[in-house]
């Protein structure tokens, strides 16, 4: 191996971090590979100040990996260099990575795309960054002129005729963070075979072509786009409302992000006059400092805290939130007792369902509702009882639900979710929508308030038609090159030695949708095959007497976590036995997650 950098020592170090088990071998190759190729000669300084003082565990966190494409493109720390991290060079790499790919689909050069970015750190610079690489490349840019919502982005994809479009943002990640979310022609997130062909065009990339953005402004390479695209943006979504409601106090907290732009601005000209913006996390704040633990995640009940405490005596029963890309919606609503209840993306999907296809009954020929395989089957019941079709067999990710969209008829297309705050009604765009959302929640708590009653009331009432459905969500947190290989045995131990029995519940077979088997537990044999499709996920069925319980099993395609999803579903009852019937289901399925945690941990330990 030829030395390279200023100091002849670092080979010698990096095998001393390698023999000592510090470094892992991805971390290794990688590290190499950046001191030793010529496209990376800028960014040796910063490695070898971390080689001096032998940093191994910075260094492993680094480079570690080659940042993947996952279920939402690009997404990690920022740091100054890495494979495994968001920075200039993995940046312009992304881009270069989807231009060449274009032109080879293509098979000629040129094309268009549109850039939007959100309000993190470094998010205007790397969408700059972005639209200089993609205009070297010969395509027209569009580049919005400040931070813009994920679903316009999608809208402008179809709406400007572009060929591919990139948005920056790390959805509700912490504030170190960032990333590159990658959409194809049809708006949605790029797909098989496009997301392989561009990640193979990124582990290509050695020396990345880039012009000046002012000159390129000049040239007409790059043109700067906005209001007008706003605008049909925001026309588009206010053509699915279903109700002219609009008398209902509430109150919407962008928490630091860009929902001001898309929901709020959308809500105020469909003629919501009651919604305030929670002032203190309105502005664009990189840092999401007047967000609880600075993590602007609307799935968390702590994010709502603020809002609540400033609606105290009021007549505000409804506070919705979006996260910093505006993509996702939550919500908290007040109960009988002036307490503010946090809904979980199950049940605010089950709601929307339940007002879309009330409203569009009889109405759409062959319409049909879709949801991932980790979405309540609420959804589903709903959907079905007023003569839906249900498509609800897609792996985890709102790119499944697009792609659905275009294979299965657009105009046919009535509503889709997923359990992790996502939503999309109507077929202006291929990704969820916070705006769409939470136009449509409010129109039914509008019409609810008309009668006496409020969304929760309206659960209520689906739970006594349809039975009572209970969804959780847990997480294990497994970082680096270690919590890889770890998430990797979780999955092993699943897979070859599948529990049995959590807490009350008895499991008798789990689907796996990687080896596409139905499998009998525990005797862990092969009952059928499973069609499709194919991904990294177990779902185990359980019974208790009557009553269904289901859990989910998925390594994250964005952050390093193992997720378990809980679903239980109990018999209907009277009214007056539903009350008990929660506490009871509740009770179960938290001891489940228990049982399933202990297991997971006893056989792999997480690391000191």
């Amino acid at each position: 191996m030829t030395n390279s950098g200023n100091s002849p020592d670092w080979e010698q170090t990096l095998s001393e971090g390698q023999d000592s088990g510090k470094l892992s071998a991805g971390a290794v190759e990688n590290i190499t590979r950046w001191m030793t190729e010529p496209q990376y000669a800028a960014y040796r300084d910063p490695i070898l100040r971390m080689m001096e003082v032998k940093d191994f565990e910075r260094l492993d966190l680094l480079f570690w990996e080659v940042i993947p494409f996952g279920t939402g493109g690009r997404r990690g720390l920022m740091a100054e260099v890495g494979s495994a991290t968001v920075n200039e060079r993995t940046i312009a790499e992304s881009a270069h990575g989807m231009a060449t790919y274009l032109k080879q689909e293509r098979g000629e050069a040129g094309g268009k795309a549109v850039i939007a970015h959100d309000t993190r750190h470094r998010s205007r610079e790397f969408a700059e960054l972005t639209a200089r690489v993609f205009a070297a490349h010969g395509l027209k840019v569009d580049l919005f002129d400040d931070f813009r919502s994920t679903p316009a982005l999608s809208f402008a994809v179809r709406h400007l005729g572009c060929d591919i479009g990139v948005m920056i943002s790390a959805s509700h990640n912490p504030p170190s963070d960032n990333g590159f979310k990658a959409y194809w022609s049809h708006g949605g997130q790029v797909l098989f075979p496009h997301d392989k062909g561009i990640i193979d065009c990124v582990y290509q990339a050695t020396e990345i072509p880039m012009v000046d953005l002012e000159d390129a402004i000049q040239a007409g390479g790059i043109t700067i786009v906005g209001e007008k695209v706003d605008q049909a943006y925001a026309d588009a979504v206010m053509a699915q409302s279903l109700s002219d409601q609009r008398d209902i106090a509430a109150m919407f907290t962008p928490l630091h992000g860009v929902g001001a732009t898309s929901v709020y601005r959308i809500l105020q000209d469909a003629g919501f006059t009651g919604v305030q913006i929670f002032e203190p996390q309105a502005n664009a704040d990189s840092d999401f400092t007047n967000v609880p633990d600075q993590l602007p995640n609307p799935e968390r009940p702590e994010v709502f805290e603020p809002a609540i405490e400033a609606v105290a005596g009021t007549n505000i029963g409804l506070i919705l939130a979006s996260d910093p890309d505006a993509d996702r919606l939550g919500v908290s609503v007040k109960d009988g007792n002036g307490q503010f209840q946090h809904l979980t993306g199950n049940r605010i999907g089950a709601l929307i369902a339940d007002y879309v296809t009330g409203k569009k009954q009889g109405q759409v020929e062959g319409g049909y509702v879709v949801e991932t395989l980790v979405t309540t089957p609420l959804i589903a019941e709903i959907a079905k009882a007023r003569s839906f079709r249900v498509i609800n067999d897609l792996l985890v990710g709102f790119k499944y639900i697009g792609q659905t969209m275009d294979e299965e008829g657009p105009d046919q297309f009535v509503f889709g979710a997923e359990e992790s705050l996502g939503y999309l009604a109507g077929q202006y765009a291929r990704d969820k929508d916070a705006g769409i959302a939470a136009l449509l929640l409010l129109e039914f708590a509008a019409e609810l308030q008309a009668e006496g009653k409020t969304l929760l009331d309206r659960l209520e009432e689906l739970y006594g038609e349809f039975g009572y459905f209970f969804e959780c969500q847990k997480s294990q947190v497994r970082k680096g090159s270690s919590g890889q290989k770890q998430i990797g045995q979780i999955l092993d131990e699943f897979r070859n030695n599948p529990p049995s029995q959590l807490g009350d519940v008895t499991l008798t077979a789990v689907r796996d949708y990687q080896t596409g088997e139905k499998r009998t537990v525990p005797e862990n044999s092969v009952e059928s095959q499973i069609a499709k499709p194919e991904g990294n996920l177990l779902i185990f069925e359980g019974r208790r007497g009557e009553e269904t319980y289901t859990i989910a099993v998925r390594p994250s395609g964005t952050e390093p976590k193992i997720k378990y999803y809980s679903f239980a579903r109990t018999p209907k009852v009277a009214s007056a036995e539903l009350p008990q019937t929660k506490q009871t289901t509740e009770g179960i399925v938290d001891a489940m997650q228990d049982a399933l945690i202990a297991w997971v941990n006893e056989r792999v330990p997480e690391e000191e």
